[in-house]
């Protein structure tokens, strides 16, 4: 699969474009978080698609996938759906993080440590 057909497919930007508009207040905190390089000058996108699927975030220079998970993740067939997912980007070179929802407000500072521990290049100010 090229890369131009991987990413961002237009038959998914209706999809891409509700789940922004819609999103959970912990993905509203965490792209607070990420958005504008914020996190290491790092560029993350929210709700991009790559493949079929479209993921909550996304670091192109980390190949790095984050994902926000809820109750509903909890069910045995969202877990069987989740691992699907996390099996085919990661065929694909990608690294997943997820995170549950209440980490987001409760442990701010850990969900940025460990999203930091995943990049290749360091950056010496943030050490």
């Amino acid at each position: 699969m090229k890369n131009q057909n991987l990413f961002n497919r237009k038959s998914l930007k209706f999809f891409r474009s509700s789940l922004r508009n819609k999103s959970t207040s912990a993905e509203a905190e965490l792209w607070n978080i990420l958005k504008s390089k914020k996190l290491n000058a790092r560029k993350f996108r929210r709700q991009h698609s790559i493949g079929n699927y479209i993921v909550d975030f996304f670091c192109a220079s980390e190949k790095l996938v984050i994902e926000l998970d809820g109750n509903p993740h909890g069910e045995y067939h969202k877990i069987e759906k989740d691992k699907k997912r996390d099996q085919y980007l990661e065929g694909l070179g990608f690294s997943i993080l997820r995170f549950e929802n209440r980490l987001v407000f409760q442990e701010p500072e850990f969900v940025k440590n460990e999203i930091r521990k995943t990049f290749k290049r360091k950056d010496p100010e943030f050490e």
